[in-house]
C-alpha cells in the first residue's frame, strides 16, 4: 500500500491498521507538529498535504504504536490532572484512573487555614511525578515530598517540577526505608500508585514497553503494599490519612491488611470504570 499523504488518508491508515481513533489523532498532530489538543485543526484541515519529514514521522509514530508503545511515550508527553507531564520509558504512563487517587486525597486534606500549619504529603513511588505535582499544584499551601527507588524515574519527575515550577521535594528512598521524619516531620497524607501486578500475569506481555519494577510485585501483586502498610503508621500522624491505588480484584485483601495494621476508617474508592481502584485508612486519633 502507498503511504499517505494527506491528513485524512493518515487516519484512514491508522483505522484500516486496527488503532483507536484518538490515538490516531494525537499521534498525527505529534508528526505535524501541532498541539495534541487540538484535534479539531485536524477536521479543518483533512485534505491537507503532509510534507516527507511530516509523512516520515507520522510512519514512524504508527509503526510503534502499533508495536505496542504508549501513545506517551511516542510524544513524549501525557496530560494528568490538568498538568502535562513529559514522559518516557523511564517511568510507566500516568493512568486517567490515577485521577481516581488524587481526588480522594484532596478530599482527605484539612482546609488550609492561616493559623495551622501547611499540610504535610508523601507521594511513594513517584515515577514521572504524576501524583504529588497534582496535589502540589492543586494545594499549594501544602507541603509535598516524592520518593522513588529509582534514579531514572527521580531525574523524570524532577525535571517535571522543574518546568512546573511546583516545588515538589524529593527523596530517594526504597519506600520509607530513607525517610527521616526527624527532617520532614511526620505526614498527614501518604499515597501511593505502587507495583501490583503479580509475577506472571498475562496482562504484562502488552506491557513490554514500561518498566518491569515498576509494574510487578510478588506472586500475588501485593509484596510492595504489604511494606507501604507496615512502614506507614512511623511516619504518619495521628489521624493521618494511607492512600494506595492497586488492581482491580485487590480491594479486598487491601482492606484486610489495613485493618490488620490497626488502621481505622478503612474504604476503598471506585475508578472512572465503576472498579475498586484505590484503598485507604487513618491512623488512630
Amino acid at each position: 500500500m502507498q503511504n499517505p499523504t494527506t491528513v485524512v488518508a493518515c487516519l484512514r491508515q491508522a483505522q484500516a491498521s486496527g488503532l483507536e481513533r484518538v490515538d490516531a489523532q494525537i499521534l498525527l498532530l505529534h508528526s505535524l507538529q501541532r498541539p495534541l489538543h487540538d484535534r479539531a485543526w485536524l477536521l479543518a484541515h483533512d485534505s491537507d498535504t503532509l510534507t516527507p519529514e511530516q509523512a516520515a514521522a507520522w510512519q514512524d509514530a504508527l509503526q510503534r504504536r502499533l508495536s505496542g508503545e504508549p501513545v506517551a511515550y511516542i510524544t513524549g508527553r501525557k496530560d494528568f490532572f490538568g498538568l502535562t507531564l513529559a514522559v518516557d520509558a523511564r517511568v510507566l504512563d500516568p493512568r486517567p484512573d490515577t485521577e481516581t487517587l488524587v481526588d480522594w486525597a484532596l478530599a482527605c486534606l484539612p482546609e488550609s487555614a492561616p493559623e495551622t500549619r501547611s499540610p504535610r504529603i508523601l507521594d511513594l513511588g513517584t515515577g514521572s511525578g504524576a501524583v504529588a505535582l497534582a496535589l502540589q499544584h492543586a494545594r499549594p499551601d501544602a507541603t509535598v515530598w516524592a520518593v522513588d527507588a529509582s534514579e531514572d524515574a527521580l531525574a523524570v519527575a524532577r525535571a517535571n517540577a522543574a518546568r512546573l515550577q511546583l516545588g515538589v521535594q524529593f527523596i530517594a528512598s526504597d519506600w520509607l526505608n530513607a525517610v527521616d521524619i526527624q527532617h520532614t516531620g511526620r505526614f498527614d497524607l501518604i499515597v501511593s500508585n505502587p507495583p501490583y501486578v503479580a509475577e506472571g500475569d498475562p496482562h504484562l506481555a502488552a506491557l513490554t514497553h514500561e518498566p518491569l519494577q515498576a509494574l510487578t510485585s510478588g506472586p500475588d501483586g501485593l509484596d510492595d503494599i504489604r511494606q507501604i502498610i507496615a512502614q506507614a503508621p512511623a511516619c504518619l500522624a495521628t489521624g493521618g490519612w494511607l492512600l494506595l491505588e492497586h488492581g482491580w480484584d485487590q480491594a479486598a485483601p487491601v482492606q484486610a491488611l489495613l485493618r490488620e495494621a490497626g488502621f481505622e476508617q478503612v474504604q476503598s474508592r471506585r475508578d472512572l470504570g465503576s472498579i475498586e481502584r484505590c484503598t485507604g485508612a487513618a491512623m488512630p486519633k
